[in-house]
């Protein structure tokens, strides 16, 4: 997923335009006595986040930290928390995740801390919180202001990170710095090279917000405007990351039919502006292209002999979340959602567009792989939740024609879950050392402003999924290395400090879990479900979620990578 792109919020598709009342009136509680003393999780069994065995111990906490951990640890007049037969870590990192201006709608981050996340990674996909140019600034602050009653002030990421923790959240938040958005504050959104000049002030701008805090460099290279950007140009804005141990990530320029070359161009831009290349939600979209996944690995196995730092995340389900444009060939939304409605309109252009959507469902397999999440007017929600093929059916419309008339009536702001990868080689990536899990989602919740819609599942499922489903039942790889790739290996990568571990002097983001019984509930058909077996969360030494019931803290920070 990602932000503004060809005239589609994508963040909008897993939004209501409910009242914000319910998140303006959450306060956040003020810390009890037992919090600000010491307390100890006393007789679970501790993966530290570093991939080894797990060991029963106990762990002490005191302020926003680590203290000990060790065997029977005496402590006298300290909370005493038993977790006896329970899985302590640390508290997940979404390394790939969209939870940023949802946290000014809804800062309980509900879907999220209920699966143990504790840090989102956003900026994804080249879209981040800024730099805006003002006109931008001012057209997303009156959309919070109208829709959530939210007053939004700023304009880049130092902006955002200064407000969100004014705020006050349950989650900490870290960005990367968008590809596609500092090429939309120069460029704009027209399909043309980039000037000298502009990729001089594009890169500028990049260095400014790893200055700011920004964790690395996303890229979004299907969407609008950043499928405009050669090789040249995405090397050179990626380049002020060199030295600074932190990734380019991409969302390729493809995930289907030309998947290699779009490997090779990922690694390309690392290869030339010496930096790590992290690929975002790596899959072989279509079945034609199922067979490719070795292939992929190999490919980036021999990168990385060959001296290039390159790894991915995953999430673990078969199906991707897009906009619906998406469907759409990149050069038919130049210009935006705008550009777009005016070629669907001219006859000389309308049936080459019609040829390469369908030759898409192809790839897909059937109308039916497409599932609309959302609407951004309330007169097509009608179609939310529905399967396109059957929903055409049911009206008696041919579905492409369908397909128009939503794209037409709601603006280019609908979204979509594709069904396009397999069981086989979900797992594959999954299990395989250098993949990281992510959710490529948004804290959403089955109440209150973001409940709405029929969203992809990962927003409520995807951490539990993979330790109940691929760990517990699939039996793909041990409970710790999992863990390992949503903690430890997450926090490395992005040069998060103090996270990802439990060790003396870290700070205290911690998952206590049922290992029995931790499940994700979240299905296509009902996605507003929270997983099971996530009984305590805690963001920076304060409970969150205790006993599986929130307690309404918001201790969440912004974190900002270590330096060199």
């Amino acid at each position: 997923m990602t932000g503004q792109r060809g005239g589609v919020d994508r963040r909008g598709f897993v939004r209501s335009t409910g009242a914000a009342a319910l998140a303006l009136a959450l306060k956040p509680r003020r810390a009890t006595s037992q919090q600000d003393g010491e307390t100890v999780f006393r007789g679970g069994l501790v993966y530290d986040g570093t991939g080894a065995r797990p060991a029963e111990a106990d762990l002490v906490v005191a302020g926003d930290r680590v203290r000990e951990v060790g065997r029977n640890l005496r402590r006298t007049g300290a909370t005493d928390v038993d977790c006896r037969g329970l899985a302590v870590a640390p508290g997940f990192i979404d390394v790939h995740s969209h939870t940023d201006l949802d946290l000014f709608a809804d800062p309980r981050a509900e879907s999220k801390v209920r699966q143990g996340v504790t840090t989102e990674v956003t900026g994804q996909d080249g879209d981040s919180i800024g730099p805006w140019r003002p006109e931008r600034a001012v057209s997303v602050r009156e959309r919070y202001r109208s829709r959530y009653g939210v007053d939004l002030t700023f304009h880049d990421l130092a902006g955002f990170f200064s407000q969100l923790e004014q705020r006050g959240t349950a989650v900490n938040l870290a960005s990367m710095v968008g590809h596609g958005t500092v090429r939309e504050y120069v460029i704009g959104e027209e399909d043309r090279r980039a000037t000298d000049r502009e990729v001089a002030q594009m890169r500028q701008l990049v260095a400014d917000a790893l200055v700011q805090g920004a964790c690395g460099v996303s890229s979004g290279l299907e969407y609008v405007p950043g499928a405009f950007a050669d090789l040249a140009e995405l090397a050179a804005v990626a380049a002020p990351l060199a030295g600074t141990g932190l990734p380019y990530a991409s969302h390729m320029r493809n995930e289907d039919d030309q998947l290699f070359g779009a490997i090779e161009e990922a690694l390309g831009v690392g290869r030339l502006a010496g930096v790590p290349v992290q690929i975002s939600h790596l899959k072989a979209q279509g079945e034609r292209n199922w067979w490719k996944a070795p292939t992929v690995l190999h490919m980036l196995e021999g990168a990385r002999a060959a001296g290039i730092d390159v790894a991915y995340d995953r999430y673990p389900y078969v199906a991707y979340s897009t906009g619906l444009t998406a469907l759409f060939p990149v050069w038919s939304r130049d210009g935006g959602t705008a550009g777009l409605l005016q070629r669907l309109d001219d006859p000389a252009v309308a049936p080459r567009i019609e040829r390469e959507v369908r030759d898409k469902i192809v790839k897909l397999g059937t109308w039916d792989a497409v599932q609309i999440t959302s609407t951004g007017d309330p007169a097509y929600a009608w179609a939310e939740g529905r399967r396109f093929g059957t929903l055409a059916a049911e009206r008696g419309v041919e579905p492409y024609a369908l397909l128009l008339t939503i794209v037409r009536g709601d603006r280019g702001r609908s979204g979509m879950v594709g069904f396009g990868m397999s069981e086989e080689n979900t797992e594959r990536f999954l299990a395989h050392p250098l993949g990281m899990v992510c959710s490529d989602g948004a804290a959403l919740a089955v109440d209150g402003p973001l409940s709405g819609g029929a969203p992809h599942p990962r927003n409520f499922g995807t951490f539990p999924r993979v330790l109940g489903h691929y760990c517990r039942e699939r039996q793909a790889f041990p409970l710790e290395t999992a863990i390992f790739k949503m903690t430890g290996q997450p926090a490395g990568r992005l040069r998060l400090p103090g996270r990802g571990r439990l060790a003396r002097g870290m700070f205290a983001d911690i998952v206590v879990f049922h290992p029995a019984t931790v499940a994700d509930r979240a299905t296509f058909e009902q996605p507003h479900q929270y997983p099971v077996g996530i009984r305590d969360v805690m963001v920076n030494g304060r409970f969150v979620q205790r006993d599986g019931e929130r307690t309404g803290e918001r201790p969440g920070r912004a974190v900002r990578p270590a330096e060199g």
